[in-house]
């Protein structure tokens, strides 16, 4: 059996594409921190490329970006490929079965809060920020 669980924290904001027969593939690094130090004394941490599909990829998409934590399940495959300085490096990729966002209610409130002020200012300033529908004039209905 190959199942894979790491908790760790996005390194930068998902990236979404379609492949040519139309799934969603949502492709993201988490980088998981080690227990141990290295000889400096300064965290160490293992990177894993991720890719999640369809609804999965979709809702990645919708709620992660960097910073943010997550707990993810998969199957793992190791790459090699040679690096442009020649030496041979190793690649840990994760194919997502199931993604658990753990950041902070708090920050996901302030993550809402931030949209509902980009829509605000998209419709010209008058929505209400605690329903988020605009208001709208009697005189501005076509009826």
């Amino acid at each position: 059996m190959n199942k894979l669980t790491i908790i760790g924290n996005l390194t930068k904001d998902p990236v979404t594409r379609t492949t040519p027969s139309g799934r969603n593939v949502c492709g993201f690094t988490v980088a998981v921190n080690r227990r141990q130090k290295d000889q400096n004394g300064q965290s160490v941490a293992d990177f894993f490329q991720v890719s999640a599909w369809n609804q999965l990829a979709q809702t990645c998409q919708q709620y992660l970006a960097k910073g943010r934590k997550v707990a993810v399940v998969g199957q793992v495959s190791v790459h090699t490929y040679q690096g442009n300085d020649g030496k041979t490096y190793a690649q840990m990729d994760v194919m997502a079965n199931d993604v658990e966002f753990l950041s902070s209610r708090s920050e996901a409130a302030e993550k809402s809060d931030q949209m509902v002020a980009q829509a605000t200012e998209a419709m010209g300033g008058n929505v209400d920020p605690q329903s988020g529908f605009q208001q709208v004039e009697s005189d501005d209905l076509p009826f």
